[in-house]
């Protein structure tokens, strides 16, 4: 079965950090480059960052230098470790390929950034 499943969010305090998981299962997720996406509230879904099969990575603007994505194939499970977090980081983050595929959203976790 294909299929992403996202965990890891939760409520944090500005300033504060997490870490994000995706557990796939399917080869197609460990051969092509993977991203985390988020959606806020009232706002369009964005790509966060990215990662290649090899690990190279890419990062939004608003993120370079506070979150890093990370990948272990063998465990296959794609990282996105959240530090520095702010208020306007509130979304539900989603991982999918890069580019993504309507095919393979998950559920999503919810990450709540407040003091």
């Amino acid at each position: 079965q294909v299929q992403l499943v996202e965990s890891g969010g939760g409520l944090v305090q500005p300033g504060g950090s997490l870490r994000l998981s995706c557990a796939y299962s399917g080869t197609v997720f460990s051969i092509f480059p993977m991203g985390w996406y988020r959606q806020a509230p009232g706002k369009q879904r964005e790509l966060v960052a990215t990662i290649t099969r090899s690990g190279s990575t890419n990062y939004a603007d608003s993120v370079k230098g506070r979150f890093a994505i990370s990948r272990d194939n063998a465990k296959n499970t794609v990282y996105l470790q959240m530090n520095s977090l702010k208020p306007e980081d509130t979304a539900v983050y989603y991982c999918n390929l890069n580019p993504y595929s309507d095919r393979y959203w998950g559920q999503g976790t919810q990450v709540t950034v407040s003091s």
